[in-house]
């Protein structure tokens, strides 16, 4: 045994998967060695042994006499073959071990109308399902390995011909910058690989399940950037449109698209301001509402023993603590206990004088509006704006949930991602960069 198979068998001593076999193939004795967990030994034995001549098989696999690029190459699932007589190996692609799931519909995002399919955590796979729908040379794929010790693949897709390329510039120096710092191993590593701001309320990168939003976003200029492992899409630069336009709904009838999307900004705007107008209609602005009106909600708060601000704040803690728990619980029994759970609350805290009957209608409006933005993320931004709204408007009512909401869109139009404004909708290359 030569010295470089000695070598790889310390390397990976104490690892129960390594084997290091003696085989005979094509008349030669030579070692196979690989990690059973990513090799089908058998399998690849058999197609080995299918050749005539040993020279043949070498010429189909890459040779390597370095010791670290060996290992590399065990890790990433290659087969070595290597001879006695040679301090080097071959190394092979073997028939693989299956370690992915199958494509299934996404479990995230709900589609009505169109593709029901989703990313998963093959990033080959992934860029395979943007190949297949996106038939065109003018689609680019540019992969990296990113991390010091523990390698990881990604991989960016851009249409050369839409993409900004001061964008593409930007986005590929940062990733180079970041490949040997430190390891990439979920989303805010990829915040800080492309340098964006840690502290933002709003996400800077879009994420997405579904291949259509993917596909949409390279077709208008945006770069998709994947990370193997990763079930989602990240699209990059993440805008303001994000929150309100999906790709699907271009399925439905112009009219019905136009309705269906202002919905979704009357209930952004609805989620932001119902708990503060709540609130300032109380406690700073009663004079506001008509008589009729103001003696209804003055009677529901009657025997409430906490000022309005802390009435809502208590509700609104309890409400994101039903909201977190459906998302922890499993998914066979967490609908039914939240639901339970949020109608015996609510009803027991009512008849205990805690809260009024009024605030429990405006919570459930605010939920249910907050649902109504697209994507997961876009909502929690929604869910902490809503706080300053009601905090301002405990001060200066309605003045305040004015104040709140020109906060709010400066903090948006302060943002930028790569040059690009948040509040920006159209990337294609050649229109204007503002918003």
């Amino acid at each position: 045994m030569n010295s470089f198979i000695g070598k790889i068998k310390d390397a990976f001593q104490g690892n129960d998967d390594f084997f290091c076999k003696k085989q005979i193939i094509c008349g030669e004795s030579v070692f196979v060695i690989g990690l059973d967990s990513l090799v089908e030994l058998d399998k690849t034995l058999g197609e080995l042994k299918e050749y005539k001549e040993i020279e043949e098989i070498e010429q189909h696999g890459e040779e390597l006499a370095d010791i670290e690029t060996a290992k590399t190459s065990l890790l990433e699932g290659k087969l070595l073959l290597a001879r006695t007589s040679k301090d080097l190996a071959i190394s092979l692609v073997p028939a693989p071990v299956s370690l992915n799931r199958s494509i299934e519909s996404s479990s995230n995002e709900n589609v009505v109308l169109g593709s029901a399919i989703s990313f998963n955590e093959d990033i080959k796979l992934n860029i395979g399902l943007v190949r297949k729908n996106l038939k065109s040379q003018n689609l680019k794929v540019k992969t990296y390995e990113i991390g010091k010790q523990y390698k990881k693949e990604i991989a960016l897709l851009y249409n050369q011909e839409t993409v900004h390329s001061e964008l593409l510039s930007k986005i590929q120096g940062q990733i180079t910058k970041f490949l040997n710092q430190a390891e990439l191993e979920c989303i805010q590593d990829a915040y800080k690989m492309l340098g964006l701001k840690k502290w933002s309320f709003v996400t800077q990168i879009n994420t997405t399940e579904i291949p259509d939003e993917a596909l949409r976003a390279i077709r208008k200029g945006r770069v998709v950037l994947f990370i193997d492992r990763l079930s989602l899409a990240l699209i990059l630069p993440g805008v303001l449109r994000d929150m309100i336009f999906l790709y699907n709904d271009h399925n439905y009838p112009y009219p019905l698209m136009l309705s269906v999307r202002l919905l979704r900004i009357m209930g952004i705007l609805l989620a932001l301001i119902i708990p503060g107008l709540y609130v300032a209609l109380v406690a700073v602005n009663p004079e506001v509402l008509r008589i009729e009106i103001a003696l209804s909600v003055a009677q529901s708060r009657e025997g409430v023993p906490y000022p309005a601000i802390i009435e809502i704040l208590i509700m609104l803690l309890i409400l994101e603590l039903i909201l977190e728990a459906s998302i922890r619980l499993p998914s066979s029994i967490g609908p039914t206990i939240t639901m339970v759970g949020g109608i015996i609350l609510g009803q027991a805290v009512v008849e205990a004088k805690l809260v009024s009957n009024l605030l429990i209608i405006i919570l459930a409006a605010a939920t249910i509006a907050n649902s109504t933005v697209v994507g997961f993320q876009n909502s929690i931004s929604i869910r902490i704006f809503k706080y300053l709204i009601v905090f301002l408007a405990s001060l200066y009512g309605i003045l305040g949930i004015l104040v709140g909401l020109f906060i709010i869109c400066t903090y948006l139009a302060s943002i930028e991602t790569f040059g690009i404004p948040y509040l920006h909708f159209n990337l294609n290359k050649g229109e204007k960069s503002s918003g």
